[in-house]
């Protein structure tokens, strides 16, 4: 299956109009997106849609494995962003398998956030810097990322380096 990773439909909008949108994640994530001043548009990008404010695509919605309309930070957003939310963090081992899209292993998961729940969209960080390395869906509750030690924790989609984080606007 070839993907098709094109900017489709990309219209500027007024703040407005993504409101909805825009107040949806921050109750999610716990964070104030001031996005006043801001050039916004809306765009779609491969199976999301996408937020682009001032040509960087700084939020997604993406469908989840259960079919309900998920919004949350891209990386790029999330490096202008970072919330104390929906977060794992991993150690430097782990790095190098994310960065080429794997999923991530229970094994580097070092801490997360007590409240992610299975099928949750969440960010994982360094352990070091806590800088974005990737999104993925959670298939373990937070708690139990941190307690076992063998199996696939979080089914990743977006990765430092992949194709949303070299889109050029």
């Amino acid at each position: 299956m070839v993907k098709d990773w094109r900017i489709r439909k990309r219209k500027p909008v007024r703040r407005k109009h993504v409101a909805p949108l825009l107040k949806r994640l921050e109750e999610h994530l716990e964070i104030d997106l001031n996005v006043e001043g801001g050039f916004l548009e809306m765009a779609e990008y491969g199976p999301w849609q996408v937020v682009i404010i001032d040509r960087v695509a700084h939020i997604i919605e993406v469908e989840s494995p259960e079919g309900e309309r998920v919004v949350f930070l891209t990386l790029r957003g999330l490096l202008e962003r970072a919330p104390d939310k929906k977060f794992v963090e991993v150690d430097h081992g782990a790095i190098p398998f994310l960065m080429n899209g794997a999923d991530c292993m229970v094994a580097g998961v070092h801490a997360a956030d007590s409240q992610i729940e299975v099928g949750d969209l969440i960010w994982i960080r360094d352990q070091s810097h806590a800088r974005p390395l990737a999104l993925g869906w959670a298939l373990m509750d937070g708690p139990t990322l941190v307690s076992e030690t063998k199996g696939r924790g979080i089914k990743t989609i977006h990765h430092v380096g992949d194709e949303l984080w070299e889109m050029e606007l």
